[in-house]
């Protein structure tokens, strides 16, 4: 990784799926959350996690992958263990990848058959924790 640079949080606005299944969904996201630290905030046939949001509602969105940033390597083994405790499927267990040296990953398929992934790109310095939009006055 050594003189390569990765952007995160300039591209995507959000991520929205429309399931069938929303209390499947519900669950498996809650609990993949969870694990990595992000509160989800639900309404009536709803929920948001940051720039993510799952609704029910039809018809569904369809097959998509989508990859969520773990702190460590402890993290994705965590992610992959909760969500299989919470209905999600194996679509690849932890380890390394060969996509990039330290690149270490699990892949589920959740309760809509999305590919569900968690990541961490090995030892990293953050120019930020998070992006923070305010509305103005």
């Amino acid at each position: 990784m050594t003189g390569m640079q990765f952007h995160r949080g300039r591209l995507i606005d959000h991520i929205q799926l429309v399931v069938e299944d929303y209390e499947a969904s519900r669950r498996f996201y809650e609990a993949v959350l969870g694990v990595l630290g992000v509160p989800v905030l639900a309404g009536n046939g709803y929920f948001f996690a940051d720039d993510f949001c799952v609704s029910s509602g039809a018809p569904p969105t369809g097959r998509c992958h989508l990859a969520f940033q773990a702190k460590d390597q402890a993290t994705v083994d965590a992610f992959y263990a909760a969500g299989l405790a919470a209905g999600g499927r194996d679509n690849g267990a932890p380890g390394p990848r060969d996509y990039h040296p330290n690149y270490y990953a699990a892949f589920l398929l959740d309760p809509a058959g999305n590919n569900i992934e968690a990541v961490n790109h090995g030892p990293a310095t953050r120019s930020a924790a998070s992006v923070v939009i305010e509305a103005a006055p």
